[in-house]
């Protein structure tokens, strides 16, 4: 599920969700995650083992963490990323001392380091106005407590292994907002840290674990998965007769993969007709800001809060332009006309991205497609006839192409879903999309390889196969797979200075696009050196494939289809000069 349908989702009904927090969530407010933690341990346990003075930016050094980690190995300590490393460290650095324990816990997590992310002041207004009622959590930090603190004034104590007999009587007893602390808090003796420990969960935290899990959708957030005592007792949710009502829904980072334990969940709730999804999300932060944005009747006072830091409209005259040489050029292209024409479809029954979504992901439907306060399309009728079996009537619409509104995001995607398919349409490159933005990647099948040849004198062979690098066989891909490479930009559009402009951003695509992160040294070798002149070039290459050849100043039209009609066919004009900043002349 995109997060997109995710947070339409939620913003539907937020108190049917309860939210699982681990440290993803805590990283942007200036505290370190589990990773952070384990660097450390290492960092501290090779010095005062070796003798040796190494800070915690050495360790970001290949070289250094290489090297400590060899030495660790040698030492009985498990590989890193294993399941049980985590545990293990701890272990063996700090043996049944659980005093020390808590005292470096104390340090890494002390109060003066916290620093309120904006994801974080989001989730202290949505238990503060009571939009989401349940938070459990495996961090022994204070964050939550401290961002209810700051967005209400209101006090907000957690449950944890130190009075956890009173937790499932909150629950039942609807004693909201309810926090949890599976794991303890650092400020109390009892942690549970270790293998010993999270061997199991405590009785009382996991009935009300359970109930929650009967009663609540849950959405994880910041937490990998690999807790043994925690999957196990979500499989015990599972065994449950109304487990998740509303859904459970796993948010990992873009270009990342969810462990085999989370991956394993998902499948089993889904056999279990339990709507559960993996959600692609760029951050915690990001995620929870797309929420607050699209609730309904935000308290006014949180909201400013939140958003402190929110723009206001401004006038600033702009200085006049000068007679000097420009001084800054921008990877951007003026969009001298936008479309603002469209066919709107009438249905038999309300359409919905749930039921629109498969169509337009079919690789032989032709049409643009979004979901505002109707559906609009570009292409050809006879197409919508083709694609839509339940059409009521197809009539011309006019629009505003201007997004920045609320609830217009969606118009933007459309635009840009135009634009890469009319590059597409005759232009050597294919498009696909990815996050915010679309991949024009450059076609090695397109034998008229002439407009390719400014990216060819900067970069040598613009497609290829990466050399040495293969993807073994595994359960999710039974068939090794060499790794292929093409030359790319990222465009996107953006308002800037109250006019509409086609930002570029020269690339590389990788094939298949789950092996990026296997080719990342060798991504950074070849990306290496790409700035001042080098990248002026690569823009300049690029725009040169964009515009057919056309030089600066010149204007070029592209459109997605080959029929001539305003509102079936969007055009698209843009200047072949990119932006540039200019010196003011001596007054």
């Amino acid at each position: 599920m995109d997060q997109f349908q995710f947070c339409r989702l939620f913003c539907e009904r937020p108190e049917s969700f309860a939210w699982f927090l681990g440290a993803g969530a805590s990283r942007n407010a200036n505290l370190p995650t589990a990773e952070d933690i384990l660097t450390d341990l290492k960092r501290c346990y090779y010095c005062s083992e070796e003798n040796q003075q190494f800070s915690t930016k050495d360790m970001q050094n290949d070289a250094v963490r290489n090297r400590v980690e060899t030495f660790l190995q040698s030492r009985g300590f498990p590989d890193r990323w294993s399941d049980g490393e985590y545990t293990t460290c701890f272990e063996i650095i700090f043996g049944d001392d659980r005093e020390r324990q808590r005292k470096y816990l104390k340090a890494m997590l002390a109060e003066d380091r916290v620093r309120l992310a904006i994801g974080n002041r989001v989730m202290g207004a949505l238990l503060s106005s009571e939009s989401t009622r349940v938070v459990f959590t495996t961090n022994f930090d204070t964050v939550v407590e401290r961002a209810v603190a700051e967005m209400s004034g209101r006090t907000l104590s957690a449950y944890h292994i130190e009075g956890a007999h009173s937790a499932n009587a909150a629950l039942n007893n609807e004693e909201y907002p309810f926090l949890c602390k599976l794991h303890g808090d650092f400020r109390y003796d009892s942690l549970k840290n270790l293998a010993s420990d999270l061997a199991s969960q405590n009785d009382d935290l996991s009935t009300a674990f359970v109930n929650a899990g009967n009663r609540f959708g849950f959405i994880f957030c910041g937490y990998s998965g690999r807790d043994e005592s925690i999957m196990t007792l979500l499989k015990h949710v599972l065994s449950t007769d109304n487990a998740f009502p509303h859904g459970l829904f796993w948010a990992v980072t873009k270009g990342s993969e969810p462990t085999d334990s989370v991956q394993e969940l998902i499948t089993v709730a889904n056999k279990k007709n339990i709507n559960a999804h993996i959600v692609e999300i760029e951050t915690y932060d990001t995620l929870l800001l797309r929420i607050w944005r699209n609730l309904e009747n935000k308290p006014e006072g949180m909201d400013k809060k939140i958003r402190r830091g929110r723009a206001d409209s401004v006038s600033i005259p702009l200085p006049p332009k000068g007679d000097k040489a420009p001084i800054l050029r921008f990877n951007a292209l003026p969009v001298e006309a936008v479309p603002s024409k469209c066919l709107r479809l009438k249905l038999k029954s309300e359409p919905t991205w749930e039921n629109i979504k498969p169509l337009i992901k079919e690789r032989s439907n032709d049409l643009i497609v979004t979901i505002g306060e109707s559906l609009m399309v570009w292409g050809s009728k006879d197409e919508i006839g083709t694609v839509f079996d339940n059409v009521v009537s197809v009539e011309e619409a006019s629009f505003d192409p201007d997004w920045r509104t609320s609830g217009r995001l969606h118009l933007k995607r459309f635009l840009e879903n135009a634009i890469s398919k009319a590059f597409v349409r005759d232009r050597p490159v294919i498009a696909r999309r990815k996050g915010y933005g679309v991949f024009l990647i450059a076609d090695s099948l397109v034998k008229d390889i002439h407009l390719f040849k400014p990216l060819q004198q900067q970069v040598g062979n613009y497609t290829g196969t990466i050399p040495g690098l293969k993807i073994p066989e595994s359960e999710d891909h039974p068939k090794a797979e060499k790794v292929d490479f093409a030359e790319a930009v990222r465009i996107s559009l953006s308002y800037c200075d109250d006019r509409l402009w086609l930002l570029l951003k020269p690339d590389v695509w990788v094939w298949p696009a789950f092996a990026r992160s296997e080719a990342i040294g060798w991504l950074n070798q070849r990306k290496s050196g790409r700035q001042n002149k080098k990248y002026d070039a690569l823009l300049s290459a690029w725009i040169h494939i964009l515009s057919n050849g056309a030089e600066p100043p010149q204007d070029f039209l592209i459109s997605p289809y080959e029929f001539q009609s305003d509102s079936s066919n969007p055009y698209f004009k843009f200047s072949s000069r990119t932006g540039y900043t200019k010196q003011r002349g001596l007054l």
